[in-house]
């Protein structure tokens, strides 16, 4: 998505109170939707990446998530589908299975509503060099091991840590 493309905007509570070009969004400090998806692979991988340096947003910053800006009328399952074929580079993906919605309120008055998804993706990825400087599936030892050593989006980490914390509920009340 382009800083020219129209996205919502939203309130504290989710709801579209207008549209912006996401550049103009992301500077003044809009707060608007975004899409996380946790993509594994066959073996229960996880997909972690380092962002390029182009990226409005954290550039060169390592992720656990695919995903994005949600575009205006555009829902979140949209979203998550359509930015998890787009950064992995693959076609025909399941839909990705949604797990919650939380707001992410960062440094510098940043905040978007997020909305987190899981996805296995059996094939080989293709990952957009626009998007994606570096790539890897790692074992989720392995990530939370990363974890203290690399540099990653906030925005990430704060999705994780909820799914964590979701996926141990989840598994509790099993």
């Amino acid at each position: 998505m382009s800083a020219e493309e129209i996205i919502d905007i939203v309130d504290e509570n989710d709801r579209v109170v207008g549209r912006s070009p996401r550049g103009e969004a992301y500077e003044r400090g809009l707060r608007h939707r975004c899409a996380f998806v946790l993509a594994r692979d066959a073996g229960g991988r996880i997909l972690v990446h380092r962002r390029t340096p182009t990226k409005l947003v954290f550039p060169s910053l390592y992720d656990m998530f695919v995903g994005g800006v949600v575009g205006a009328g555009e829902s979140y399952d949209e979203a998550a589908l359509r930015e998890a074929e787009e950064e992995l580079g693959v076609s025909g993906l399941p839909r990705p299975e949604y797990a919650f919605t939380f707001r992410y309120d960062g440094e510098g008055g940043r905040s978007w509503w997020s909305a987190v998804y899981e996805v296995r993706c059996d094939g080989s990825v293709r990952p957009q060099a626009e998007e994606v400087e570096w790539w890897d599936f790692l074992s989720e030892a392995e990530l939370e091991r990363r974890l203290g050593e690399w540099e990653w989006t906030p925005d990430g980490v704060a999705a994780y840590e909820r799914f964590k914390a979701y996926r141990a509920g989840r598994s509790a009340e099993g």
